[in-house]
C-alpha cells in the first residue's frame, strides 16, 4: 500500500472515529460519577435525526447541532431521573432508552430518508498545521467538530485529573456516601454528569447526519453507541486513551473500503463485522490488563445511592 493510501486511510479513520469519541467522552463523565448509561445508542440516534431535521428546516447546521445537543441532554435527563431519583436499575433504564431512541428516531425521520442536505459541516484545513507532512493530512484537514473533539479531550482530562471539581466528581463515583458526608451534593453531581454525557451523545449523533455522511437513515448509528461504551473500558476511563481507541476503531471501520479499493476480495458481511470483532478482542485484552495492573472501574459504578442507607 502506497504512503498516500496509508495517510488517506488514517485521515478517514479520524473522521470515522469522531462520533465514537464524542459518545465515549460523554460516557466517561457519566461513569466517573458512578452512573452506567447503556442508552448511548438511543441518544445518538435521537441526536442524529434531530440535527438533520432542524438543519433541513432552518437551513443552518449550527442550529441543528444545538438542538441535537439539547435532545441528547433531554434523553439523558430521563435516564438520570429514573436511576438517580427513582433508583431504577441502570442497565434496564439504559436498554429501554436505546429501544425508545431507535423507535422515536425512526418515527421522526420516516419522511427524511433520501432528502438532500445542503448545509453541512465541511472540512476547514488549519493554516500552517495542515501543511505538516503526514500529520497535517491526518489530523488538521477536517471539519470544525473534529477540532472541537481535540479541545474537548484536553478539557475533560484537565477537569478530571487537575481540578478540585474533577476530584469531587471522581469521589462521588468511588464512594458516594463518603462524598456526601464530606458535604458534596452527590445527586446534583450525578445529574450534571449524566446530562452532559447525553449532550455529547447528541453531538455524536449529529456528527453522523451532518458531517460524516450528511443524510438520514434509520438506525444509522450502526452500533457505534455500543462501541463507545466498550471504548470507555478500553480507555480505562481516561479521555486521552479514549481518543486513541476511537482512532483505532474508526480506522478499522473504514479499512474495509480501502481493501475493496485495492481489489482485495473479501465478503462485505465480514468487513462490516470487523469493528465489532476487534471490540470483543480489545475488551478481552484490556480486561486482563486491568486485573494485572489493578486498574478498576469506579467503585460505585452502576449502584444507586440512598442517603437514608448511609
Amino acid at each position: 500500500m502506497e504512503t498516500s493510501m496509508w495517510v488517506s486511510l488514517l485521515a478517514t479513520g479520524v473522521i470515522a472515529g469522531t462520533p465514537i469519541l464524542f459518545a465515549a467522552l460523554g460516557e466517561i463523565l457519566t461513569e466517573r460519577a458512578g452512573i452506567l448509561n447503556l442508552g448511548v445508542e438511543g441518544m445518538m440516534l435521537v441526536g442524529a435525526v434531530t440535527g438533520f431535521l432542524v438543519t433541513y428546516s432552518a437551513q443552518n447546521e449550527w442550529a441543528g447541532l444545538a438542538m441535537a445537543t439539547i435532545a441528547g441532554g433531554l434523553m439523558a435527563f430521563i435516564h438520570a431521573f429514573l436511576c438517580i431519583t427513582l433508583r431504577a436499575n441502570q442497565v434496564v433504564s439504559g436498554l429501554a432508552l436505546t429501544i425508545f431512541g431507535s423507535g422515536l428516531s425512526g418515527y421522526l425521520g420516516k419522511n427524511l430518508i433520501g432528502v438532500p442536505l445542503t448545509h453541512t459541516f465541511k472540512p476547514v484545513p488549519i493554516p500552517g498545521l495542515s501543511e505538516i507532512p503526514v500529520i497535517g493530512e491526518i489530523l488538521f484537514k477536517h471539519d470544525l467538530l473534529v477540532y472541537f473533539s481535540y479541545v474537548l479531550i484536553a478539557l475533560i482530562w484537565f477537569f478530571l485529573f487537575r481540578t478540585k471539581a474533577g476530584l469531587e466528581l471522581r469521589a462521588v463515583g468511588e464512594n458516594p456516601a463518603a462524598a456526601d458526608a464530606a458535604g458534596l451534593n452527590v445527586f446534583a453531581t450525578r445529574y450534571a454528569c449524566v446530562i452532559a454525557g447525553g449532550m455529547l451523545a447528541g453531538i455524536a449523533g449529529a456528527y453522523l447526519s451532518l458531517a460524516y455522511a450528511p443524510s438520514w437513515l434509520e438506525n444509522m448509528t450502526g452500533g457505534r453507541g455500543w462501541i463507545a461504551v466498550a471504548l470507555v473500558i478500553f480507555g480505562m476511563w481516561n479521555p486521552v486513551r479514549a481518543f486513541f481507541g476511537s482512532f483505532f476503531f474508526g480506522t478499522i471501520d473504514v479499512l474495509g473500503f480501502t481493501m475493496q479499493t485495492l481489489g482485495i476480495q473479501i465478503p462485505s458481511f465480514f468487513l462490516k463485522m470487523l469493528p465489532y470483532v476487534f471490540t470483543i478482542i480489545v475488551l478481552i485484552v484490556v480486561t486482563r490488563e486491568t486485573k494485572t495492573r489493578r486498574v478498576a472501574s469506579p467503585e460505585a459504578l452502576g449502584l444507586s445511592y440512598n442517603r437514608e442507607e448511609r
